[in-house]
């Protein structure tokens, strides 16, 4: 048997344990790799027995690490990052400066794209990758240099600074309000209202807001969506009312594809943050781009 210098198991091995371990899936880890749970699952058991200690505990529907399994992951996810970040960094030397940022679509869409053109004229020689998705873990990946995050700016791992503090208002299409005489934030809880849930745990929800700005409630006519874009859309299309985030929905106001429904209104619980792995440092097209983001704060 041949001695591996570095007294490690197999990197098959560890490969599918890390992604098994970051999904808490044999499914999701197997479809990541292009192979089947079954490889996977061998992968694991033949780790775990190199080591000599049980890594998962095998749920019905998921897998939990057990205290082994965490420090394992812990050290392959930190070597991991570094060692993607190295690749990267080696890749990018010599070619076109890239910098890469993740977000929802809705910011994208409505607060960072509108602004990124002035980016552009200001630095020609730095192209800007985008990971736009509602999915928080999509945001994770290694390739990923910055991230603009909603919530308290306390998260493992990251460094955060604050982008701007925000207000929530009630909006619809500018026909919509009219046509049911809403004259009051009293009459809001009786309208079709436009909720976006599951997409972020920490999204303020119609029961939030109606209960901030004193509008009783008991029942919901509520229509559930799992996209901020399309709740948007839903409500400019006139079919209720949304809540909307004034630094996203600004310029539909401006230009009358949504109005506020009543002055009520709230301070947002959250804030907008651009944040960045605590792991390994910003390159110099990173820090650029941040400091910009930083400095178009109202």
């Amino acid at each position: 048997m041949v001695r591996r210098h570095y007294s490690m198991p197999s990197l098959n091995a560890l490969a599918a344990f890390e992604a098994a371990a970051r999904h808490a899936s044999l499914t999701r880890a197997a479809a990541e790799l292009n192979v089947t749970p079954g490889a996977v699952s061998k992968q694991v058991k033949n780790l775990e027995s190199e080591i000599g200690r049980p890594l998962f505990v095998r749920l019905h529907r998921s897998l939990q690490l057990t205290g082994e399994g965490e420090q394992v992951y812990a050290s392959l996810k930190q070597a991991f990052e570094q060692l993607s970040a190295t690749l990267q960094q080696v890749s990018r030397s010599g070619r076109v400066r890239t910098v890469s940022i993740g977000s929802t679509m809705a910011f994208a869409q409505l607060w960072l794209m509108p602004r990124l053109g002035e980016f552009w004229n200001t630095h020609q020689d730095i192209i800007i990758d985008h990971m736009i998705s509602d999915r928080m873990q999509d945001l994770h990946r290694t390739d990923v240099d910055l991230r603009i995050r909603y919530g308290d700016g306390v998260w493992p791992e990251e460094e955060a600074m604050k982008l701007f503090d925000d207000r929530i208002v009630a909006v619809a299409s500018p026909q919509f309000p009219a046509a049911r005489k809403t004259k009051s934030v009293k009459d809001l809880a009786a309208l079709p209202l436009l909720s976006v849930e599951g997409a972020d745990a920490t999204w303020t929800g119609w029961a939030d807001f109606l209960r901030e700005v004193g509008a009783p409630h008991r029942r919901f006519n509520v229509r559930r969506f799992n996209s901020y874009v399309i709740a948007l859309q839903a409500a400019q299309d006139g079919q209720g009312v949304t809540l909307g985030w004034m630094s996203l929905v600004k310029p539909l106001l401006a230009r009358r594809s949504l109005v506020q429904v009543t002055d009520a209104e709230m301070v947002s619980p959250h804030a907008y943050y651009v944040a960045w792995s605590a792991r390994r440092p910003l390159t110099r097209e990173a820090s650029i781009l941040r400091d910009w983001l930083l400095a178009q704060r109202p």
